[in-house]
């Protein structure tokens, strides 16, 4: 299981939401640019990059994450307000590695079916697209985590899968933002429900024991880890040291 180290970014600045939150926000005191050449100098490889504002529908920060990503040679996991097919292609075109659809995947009934037929040209898109789950109580949520969706879980997952779309981005709200531990019941559920499916964890890590935890389960290719990296309960060379060991290619 591969660590993703995360940086959420809300009106320039590095935070954390608290159970998705927009009023509960931990504001970091480094920019978005001093995290990443730090994690590009301890030799993260992949890096999750969420534009919060984007999330809600508001893309003033667009400009200046780009222009950051343009200049590290990592490779980049970006997600926050992509809600259109031409948006998906000009990202993964320009370079951007993954790029995680949640919003516009769940709301609009044919997003996905026509996000597959970019699949059929000389790129093939979808081992670059990840479909972002966020789920409270095994309910969808969207919009930033402000809206739910009457969609069944496993049925959106089935979904994906018959599209081809295998990659998912599941975060447990009920966990994130609090370092009280990630969903282990709820990803163990997903990684049976299919021997395909290849999850991302996100939500509640708080220590190596939790990180341990999350690659006993079976199959679990990777997780994202954002607070417990700013607030030194897992440290870059622990990190470092545990992706180096890992058999995954990102």
């Amino acid at each position: 299981m591969y660590i993703i180290p995360a940086i959420d970014v809300l009106d320039k600045k590095v935070v954390r939401l608290r159970e998705g939150n927009y009023d509960d926000v931990t504001t970091y005191d480094i920019s978005l640019e001093e995290q990443i050449k730090m994690y590009h100098a301890n030799g993260t490889e992949l890096v999750h990059i969420i534009d919060l504002n984007g999330a809600k529908g508001d893309f003033s920060n667009q400009g200046y994450l780009f222009d950051i990503i343009r200049k590290t040679d990592m490779k980049v996991q970006y997600g926050g307000g992509v809600r259109s097919i031409e948006k998906v292609k000009e990202l993964v075109d320009a370079g951007i590695f993954r790029v995680i659809v949640g919003t516009q995947a769940i709301t609009n009934p044919t997003f996905l079916e026509e996000l597959a037929k970019l699949n059929e040209g000389r790129v093939k898109y979808a081992k670059h697209i990840v479909i972002a789950i966020d789920v409270l109580d095994e309910v969808i949520k969207y919009s930033g985590w402000l809206e739910s969706s009457p969609i069944k879980l496993i049925s959106y997952i089935d979904k994906c899968l018959s599209l081809g779309f295998f990659r998912f981005l599941c975060t447990d709200i009920s966990k994130d933002g609090k370092l009280g531990g990630a969903g282990v019941e709820l990803y163990q559920k997903l990684l049976d429900h299919s021997p395909i499916i290849k999850l991302i964890g996100s939500g509640g890590i708080s220590s190596m024991d939790d990180i341990r935890a999350l690659n006993a389960l079976s199959r679990m290719e990777s997780c994202v880890v954002g607070k417990a990296i700013y607030e030194n309960k897992i440290s870059i060379d622990e990190i470092k040291d545990w992706n180096l060991k890992t058999l995954i290619s990102i």
